[in-house]
């Protein structure tokens, strides 16, 4: 297991979150040491580089005058340029083959000839530096070729190809006054926007969580490869710091455009897989009366039109699923059944995530039940059609549906239990007011599990509004928010 001393938090200024961690890129299998800086909208990963910070101003520095290898320390990323070596460097016959060491994903211009002046061009490698872990200021003079090949191996490890080295001559020429001093930096090298941006623990292309480690994936796509910790709650700390600036930067979209309550990522579990659970990332969200569902976010208005699916907030049922309960013993999971019998399961990395989902959609529905306010359903009961309705202020009523003659009439708290059959048919108990009997109502709808979805939508709202605690004394709150 990798690990070592780090402070958990570097000092920075306020609204700023700063930290150490190991990058793994599962794609070269190479680890780097990083440092985290966590802004409101941007998480930037930064590499420690060694940069020439005086000591005259050419661009190539090194050779047999400093006793190092020959190092280009001012150069640009992404930029093509030619620079100019002077001094000793230029003469010593193996400054040529020494600039192999500049190779990355494109060829290095031989040099054909040498003389007092040459011209190389080279392209960007910000690795090289820190992986010849240059000193502050000149090599000693003591330095032994063994201590030298270590620089040599060290690149020789990480692939780079590094064919020849530059030896020191055996007599060592005098000091010069305007010699290079070299300096550690955290330089930029990777800068994700947190907008719409997704965090995923789970290893590619299986249903397994890492440990200590994720990933944060940008909205276009950008990925920031492994980012690892040397414990959980180090861990746990930044998936909850970057996941509290990605909703926040989400939800300030939302209330942008019509009532959202909240959207998001989530890991949708497919179903239909026997031997291992297939994954896939959705984005969901609780806009106006309906739950969408999306394979990329909505950004544009014309977006919100494409959604996969679509359901009716008054329609849907929301459920926490328990530790361990679901297959693959995925924590922090929650399933949304819908109409006809469907429905999918979801997952989030942080029981404070599954908390805003919970919350949200109590919120979505009770909004959508108090909008409505009534909501019928077509029904049959004994060969006659009737139309069954669901009403916020009376209750429950079964009426004809030619004449609209009200057939029969019982207030919520009158509903004393139920029971159906799983395909089409329910039964309701009521209590009668009067002679405190009960009295069953047998119906048959073409959609049941609606139906059912929807009473528990209009009792659900009706006790929020007669218990104001009733949305934050849910069950699992209290217990998620304690877990992350």
């Amino acid at each position: 297991m990798w690990c070592s001393f780090r402070p958990a938090c570097l000092f920075f200024p306020l609204g700023t979150k700063t930290g150490l961690a190991l990058l793994y890129d599962e794609h070269t299998s190479n680890t780097y040491d990083v440092r985290l800086k966590l802004t409101k909208e941007l998480l930037i990963i930064q590499k420690q580089d060694v940069v020439c910070v005086s000591g005259g101003d050419s661009h190539l520095n090194g050779g047999a005058e400093h006793k190092v290898p020959v190092v280009i320390s001012k150069t640009f990323k992404d930029q093509v340029e030619s620079f100019k070596c002077s001094s000793s460097a230029s003469s010593h016959p193996d400054v040529r083959r020494m600039f192999y060491l500049f190779y990355i994903s494109a060829q290095v211009h031989l040099l054909r000839t040498a003389g007092d002046e040459v011209t190389i061009t080279v392209r960007y490698l910000r690795e090289a530096p820190a992986f010849l872990k240059l000193p502050l200021g000149r090599f000693a003079s003591h330095r032994s070729s063994a201590t030298k090949a270590h620089y040599v191996s060290a690149l020789a490890s990480h692939s780079l190809p590094l064919i020849y080295s530059v030896q020191a001559p055996s007599s060592p020429s005098s000091p010069s006054a305007n010699e290079p001093k070299y300096e550690k930096r955290w330089l930029d090298a990777v800068s994700l926007p947190l907008f719409m941006a997704r965090i995923s623990r789970r290893k590619a292309a299986t249903d397994k969580l890492r440990s200590n480690s994720f990933e944060v994936i940008a909205l276009d796509g950008v990925c920031t490869h492994v980012l690892q910790f040397c414990t959980a709650a180090e861990s746990t700390d930044w998936l909850q710091a970057i996941s509290t600036n990605i909703n926040d930067l989400t939800q300030e979209n939302a209330s942008r455009n019509l009532p959202i309550v909240h959207m998001g990522w989530v890991c949708e579990h497919l179903q239909g897989r026997e031997v291992e659970p297939l994954h896939s990332c959705s984005f969901l969200a609780l806009r106006g009366s309906s739950l969408l569902v999306f394979r990329s976010p909505p950004i544009l208005a014309s977006d919100w039109a494409q959604a996969e699916a679509s359901f009716h907030l008054c329609e849907v049922l929301f459920k926490v699923h328990k530790d361990g309960e679901l297959r693959d013993s995925e924590p922090f999971c929650f399933s949304v059944l819908v109409g006809h019998g469907q429905s999918f399961c979801c997952s989030v990395e942080l029981g404070s995530e599954l908390v805003l989902w919970e919350k949200a959609f109590q919120r979505a529905v009770f909004m959508e039940v108090q909008r409505v306010r009534s909501k019928s359903y077509m029904c049959s009961s004994q060969g006659k059609i009737l139309c069954f309705t669901l009403d916020f202020e009376s209750g429950f009523s079964c009426s004809d549906s030619i004449s609209k003659k009200t057939i029969w009439k019982y207030k919520f708290s009158q509903l004393k239990g139920s029971s159906d059959d799983g395909k089409t048919r329910v039964k309701l108990l009521f209590q009668n007011s009067e002679n405190k009997q009960i009295e069953m109502k047998e119906l048959e709808f073409a959609n049941l599990t609606a139906v059912l979805h929807c009473i528990h939508s209009f009792i659900a709202a009706k006790v929020a509004t007669v218990d104001p605690v009733f949305v934050n004394s849910q069950s699992f709150t209290q217990k998620y928010m304690c877990s992350s």
